[in-house]
């Protein structure tokens, strides 16, 4: 005959896996937590990783866009036979960040326009050029032709209306230069 099991804390806690304590390592594992993940940030699959995400194209979406500084503001903006549309703008101020990915979508539609570029200038880092071009709201949006200012826009902040401005601007300059010549 059988005997009944009877269950008792004592038979229940001798079945359960016994708890680690704080500080010890996992139980696969000899070594500590912190050396396995130095592991992987050493191993060839984390760099192989890490150059994919930098290749991909949500990086690159902003490569339309060129930040102009200080140093190269001058420079571009003097470039002969090219227009620039550049933003001014700052990271605190709403209204730039209400514009979301305007402008890098604004850079996406004038790719393959010969001749106009599309700038950003981030006044926080680049006080000097931002007070040079008189900015004095933000965002505010230039366009400069061979080193000069020659309009500001005050449309809608809509990629087409954008394009648009910029396209009749260059084709006014383009006008002035042949009659000029």
């Amino acid at each position: 005959m059988l005997e009944p099991k009877y269950v008792t804390p004592d038979s229940v806690q001798s079945q359960l896996r016994p708890r680690r304590k704080r500080g010890t390592y996992h139980r696969h594992s000899e070594e500590p937590p912190m050396d396995r993940m130095h592991h992987r940030r050493n191993s060839p699959y984390f760099f192989l990783v890490l150059l994919l995400f930098l290749s991909s194209p949500c990086l690159r979406t902003c490569a339309e866009v060129i930040s102009l500084t200080e140093e190269t503001f001058a420079d571009k903006v003097k470039e002969k036979d090219t227009i620039w549309f550049v933003q001014f703008c700052v990271p605190w101020c709403k209204y730039c960040k209400n514009l979301g990915t305007l402008w890098e979508d604004l850079g996406k539609a004038m790719e393959g326009e010969d001749e106009i570029e599309i700038g950003q200038v981030d006044c926080s880092l680049n006080k000097p050029v931002c007070t040079k071009v008189d900015i004095h709201s933000y965002p505010t949006f230039k366009i400069f032709y061979d080193g000069e200012e020659i309009a500001k826009y005050k449309g809608p902040r809509e990629v087409e209306s954008l394009r648009q401005f910029v396209l009749d601007e260059a084709e006014k300059a383009a006008r002035v230069k042949l009659e000029a010549e």
